[in-house]
């Protein structure tokens, strides 16, 4: 049932782009930048100086050099004191605004007042070579420096300058002209640069029992839990039942760590000698880099640990030089779960945390971010609306982050990335964020990244080496309904290594076996991604240049546990959806069975008499439907990946007051009097459901007391139907009741009647436990 995706304005637009793509057959393995548009730039590298003269009172000098190209201007970082400088330094200026026929590179010493002049060096564009990778990289050069009158000055300066495409492995790391207005301070924050999520591990510790705990109160049955912690992660289990110095649990703990380990395990058994107050009865620390990893169902072997009681002595901490209480615990971390940090409707990677238990790859996955169009102004800067847009892209445990185009509402990235596919039911996520971080002072006032809109591409959608180049509208929801903040390109390649091992990868789990082995339980999931998203947004947001919390959090999807009313009635029209084809089927048997088409209807008749006297047909009849319908719909099967639909999505039709209320923080920021008119409207809605699932709960309680004796008429009449049909089907062939059935019900509209069945009454006069409750 073909639904339409939204207006005109959101949908997916394929695009053309000059791209290399399909040219020439190249290797399947290489990087060959084939699916973005090539760019020319001009690299100079500013390598190192030699025998500088002196241009302070005391003889020194403080070099630094400055690049120019027309009004271009590219600087390396001073020296102190320092006559043999070394800066390898690479400049990239974009051919296509290169608007001088000279390259100027000047070295100037570092002073309070006037910076002074040191000697330049002039190149002409038109003899600077060409190079395209894979050729080795230029070989600088020694350079005489020359002063302003053209004449030999003292010292030299070796470059290296060539042309070049952002194929180039300087590309990543260059300063570029389209960033001049940026502060030396801010360049780290407007590179290219791929990151690498943490490797992370379950942590399950099975708290057993510990023995010779000293409770302060021994004239009391202690109540001793155990409560652990790791790093910001605390969980605790429940107060053992045996009231004893020698308690007993036996439960699992479940924590999510990340290498390399920072924070250890630690371990503290309590006793609740109070409301809210607890006595600590010992405590524990155990290193994670001690601890057995476990890579399938085998139990791991228990440990015997200390526990350390503190005493605090003039407010200092001392151990006590005795330890007689002791704790059993099997720890590991697993190696034979994934590590869920996003959800299983569209994750990126679904491979154990264990290499060991690792696949070959089936495939490679290249992706081609060429540009974006008609972005939203984010900020204002000179009372102007500007953005400064970098794109973040996310497979498996890669990501990438593109260079920020700096004020640019069209900006071009032309940037190709490769991921190895070790499953295609996985997603590739791709955001496109605003940099605040470039300007101090900016009228954004904002420390955060501000988010444009992203896009998601199952690549199980996608044919094996089919190039597909489409612009994604970036829509986002906000209070006021969803909008379209502009347009991202990009160019996607998924090409397999083996078409057997894909379509095996079909018939496999989804995730790792040791969640069917072990499973756990959805409340565990959800609390344990939530754990793992915190520990990888935090740790990338270490890198330099940091990815930040927001983005990370953005692209792993935090907030979609959140309630939302917009997502619910989505959801409920997603069912009604999915079962449309079953209430088609429905009507349309339905006027089979009224004899609104007689010549259907009799051949219907046909085709059962056909079925009932050769049930073998019935299968392979039913197969050979199902593949013929499958090869009717290959001539419209789409043609272009899934993208973000509004309609589906309810995001057209939702009440500001619905997406308020999704906006809003948790724990809630609103007034009393909005809370309670949302708290209204929620039990409202609860009551419909609470309706429709008692009503379920009779329909099956009614099922039940058939023969439960609730009833002695009801289940009297039900058992004597039963023993008489046993009788005759006994004695009749199985295929004459079938076909008697069959007519029964496929019977002519004139010996039917207006009122329900004879069956259908006696079911609904049976009881239930509807009238017990309250």
């Amino acid at each position: 049932m073909h639904r339409p995706e939204g207006p005109a304005e959101f949908a997916l637009k394929e695009t053309s782009p000059n791209i290399g793509a399909g040219a020439v057959m190249r290797d399947k393995l290489s990087c060959t930048y084939d699916l973005v548009e090539q760019m020319q730039y001009l690299y100079v590298r500013v390598v190192k100086a030699k025998e500088l003269p002196g241009k302070d009172v005391t003889g020194g000098v403080d070099p630094y050099v400055e690049v120019k190209l027309g009004n271009y201007k590219g600087i390396t970082k001073h020296f102190e004191k320092k006559s043999n400088p070394q800066w390898n330094h690479v400049f990239a200026f974009s051919k296509e605004r290169i608007q001088a026929s000279l390259l100027e590179v000047v070295v100037k010493d570092k002073d309070v007042a006037v910076d002074d002049f040191v000697g330049r060096v002039m190149l002409d564009l038109n003899e600077i070579p060409k190079r395209v990778p894979p050729d080795s990289p230029l070989a600088p050069q020694w350079y005489r420096l020359e002063d302003r009158r053209g004449e030999k000055a003292k010292g030299e300066l070796m470059l290296a300058v060539w042309m070049g495409t952002q194929a180039d492995e300087a590309f990543p790391d260059a300063w570029h002209s389209d960033a001049a207005t940026v502060g030396p301070e801010a360049v780290a924050n407007i590179r290219s640069k791929v990151y690498l999520s943490p490797k992370l591990w379950y942590v399950r510790v099975n708290v057993i029992e510990a023995q010779d705990l000293i409770p302060t109160d021994k004239t009391r049955y202690p109540e001793v839990f155990v409560k652990a912690n790791l790093g910001n992660q605390f969980s605790r289990t429940r107060a053992s039942q045996s009231k004893t110095i020698n308690p007993i649990w036996n439960e699992d703990l479940m924590f999510v760590a990340a290498e390399p380990f920072e924070e250890p395990l630690v371990l503290t058994a309590e006793d609740r000698v109070g409301p809210n107050k607890d006595e600590i009865l010992g405590r524990c620390v155990i290193p994670l880099h001690n601890v057995q990893r476990r890579f399938d169902h085998k139990p791991v072997n228990t440990r015997w640990f200390n526990l350390e009681k503190h005493v605090v002595v003039e407010g200092e901490k001392k151990k006590e030089t005795k330890f007689s209480s002791r704790i059993h615990l099997r720890v590991c971390l697993e190696g034979g779960y994934h590590v869920l940090d996003e959800s299983t409707n569209y994750s990126s990677d679904l491979r154990p945390t264990a290499k060991q238990l690792w696949k070959a790859s089936i495939g490679i996955l290249e992706l081609g971010i060429i540009s974006a169009q008609g972005l939203m102004p984010m900020k204002t800067r000179d009372g102007r609306g500007t953005t400064d847009a970098y794109c973040v892209a996310k497979y498996g445990q890669k990501w990438i982050r593109t260079r920020t185009i700096v004020d640019s509402l069209a900006p071009r990235w032309n940037e190709q990335y490769i991921w190895e596919v070790f499953d295609p039911c996985t997603v590739i996520t791709v955001g496109v964020h605003d940099n605040g971080h470039l300007h101090v002072g900016e009228k954004s006032g904002s420390s955060k990244d501000s988010r444009i809109g992203k896009v998601r591409i199952r690549l199980s959608t996608l044919e094996a080496d089919r190039v597909y180049t489409h612009s994604y509208p970036l829509l986002v929801l906000h209070n006021s309904g969803v909008k379209k903040m502009g347009e991202v390109q990009l160019a996607v390649r998924f090409t397999s290594l083996s078409i057997i091992n894909m379509l095996s990868m079909y018939t496999q789990p989804l995730l790792p076996k040791m969640h069917y082995i072990h499973p756990l339980s959805v409340v565990q999931l959800d609390s344990l991604r939530h754990q793992a998203i915190q520990i990888v947004s935090m740790r990338l947001s270490r890198a330099e240049p940091p990815l930040r919390k927001e983005v990370v959090e953005y692209m792993l999807d935090v907030d979609s546990h959140m309630w939302s009313m917009r997502r619910s009635k989505a959801n409920f029209f997603r069912i009604t959806i999915v079962l449309g084809g079953l209430i088609a089927f429905g009507r349309w048997f339905d006027q089979i069975c009224n004899w609104k088409n007689p010549l259907t209807t009799i051949l219907i008749h046909i085709l059962f008499i056909i079925l009932v006297l050769y049930p073998e047909l019935i299968l392979p009849t039913t197969f050979l439907y199902l593949s013929l319908i499958g090869i009717w719909n290959f001539r419209w099967r789409p043609r272009h990946p899934p993208h973000m639909d509004t309609r589906l999505s309810h995001a057209d039709a939702a009440h500001p007051d619905e997406l308020d209320e999704e906006f809003d923080t948790f724990p809630t920021s609103r007034s009393s009097d909005m809370i309670r008119m949302r708290y209204d409207r929620l039990r409202s809605i609860a009551g419909k459901v609470q309706t429709v699932v008692g009503d379920l709960a009779t329909q099956g309680e009614r099922f039940h007391n058939l023969l439960s004796w609730r009833d002695t008429r009801a289940t009297t009449l039900f058992v004597t139907f039963c023993f008489i049909a046993a009788l005759v089907l006994y004695v009749t062939p199985f295929q004459v009741v079938f076909l008697l059935i069959g007519f029964y019900v496929l019977r002519h509209p004139r010996f039917r009647q207006k009122h329900p069945s004879a069956p259908f009454n006696y079911f609904k006069r049976l009881p239930a436990r509807v009238d017990t409750i309250f």
